[in-house]
């Protein structure tokens, strides 16, 4: 039996997101400069958007590009930048074809304009789309994104539109990137390293965390169908016992796991 016929496409993670790490150790084994391992790691990109949507994932983040990935040497930055422009031009019809809703979080105003105005039509070409939504996680970190939210809320109490005893997980949710989106239940990263890399911090609270060694160049469908099967081995409690978990019907489970993501 393949790895794609074990999957219970009952069980499926509803959110995964993924840390797309080793482009540029997989480019300096091949002797080749960092960009060389990002333009190979498209095609991983290709592959796993692929898989989700034919799997029937509803929600996939990719961690592209980190706030912190500005202090880079500028030829790397450029490059990527160049990279991610020509990327979305040429994928717009593919999501389309395959109903693919296209997202972005993040501080869309440090990209250059041209990636914002690629970005900003790309989203709007595929709005109308119902399948797999992608999320691409671009000048993005956790803590700006908490800071961000934090002055957010700050204004609106001054302003008199939040009273302070109203703050409370589901009113902090919505000042997030990731407002109306369910929080990820499987975290995959790849190259070996063991960090969640200030991505998605307040979200990944409960999610299960996956990693492998296998560098992001060469990760492809096999590699996400091992990670799917190892979360459907894992039991979720939510601070729970097993005994209890045991004894709830697995719908009330989900719905009441995913209460206040939605």
């Amino acid at each position: 039996m393949s790895l794609l016929e074990r999957i219970d496409k009952q069980r499926l993670p509803r959110h995964i997101a993924i840390i797309m790490d080793g482009n540029g150790r997989w480019a300096k084994e091949q002797g080749q400069d960092r960009l060389y391992g990002h333009f190979h790691g498209v095609e991983s990109v290709r592959q796993i958007v692929e898989g989700c949507a034919e799997l029937g994932i509803g929600y996939l983040t990719l961690y592209a590009f980190s706030t912190e990935n500005w202090d880079r040497p500028a030829y790397e930055v450029n490059g990527l930048m160049e990279l991610l422009i020509d990327t979305i031009r040429k994928e717009v019809d593919t999501l389309n074809k395959n109903n693919i809703k296209l997202h972005m979080i993040g501080d869309m105003q440090m990209l250059p304009e041209s990636a914002q105005h690629e970005l900003q039509e790309a989203m709007e070409l595929t709005g109308a789309n119902t399948g797999l939504n992608l999320i691409m996680a671009l000048s993005y970190s956790s803590r700006w994104e908490l800071v961000s939210a934090v002055k957010a809320i700050a204004r609106d109490v001054k302003a008199g539109k939040v009273d302070p005893e109203s703050v409370n997980p589901a009113l902090l949710e919505s000042y997030l990137c990731t407002s109306g989106i369910p929080d990820p239940e499987l975290m995959i990263r790849t190259s070996g390293e063991y960090r969640i890399s200030n991505f998605l911090l307040y979200q990944l609270a409960y999610a299960e965390l996956y990693f492998t060694g296998t560098l992001w160049p060469d990760f492809r469908k096999e590699n996400l169908y091992e990670a799917i099967l190892d979360f459907q081995n894992r039991e979720r409690r939510f601070g729970k016992t097993s005994e209890q978990i045991a004894e709830e019907p697995t719908s009330l489970i989900s719905k009441d796991s995913m209460e206040g993501r939605f």
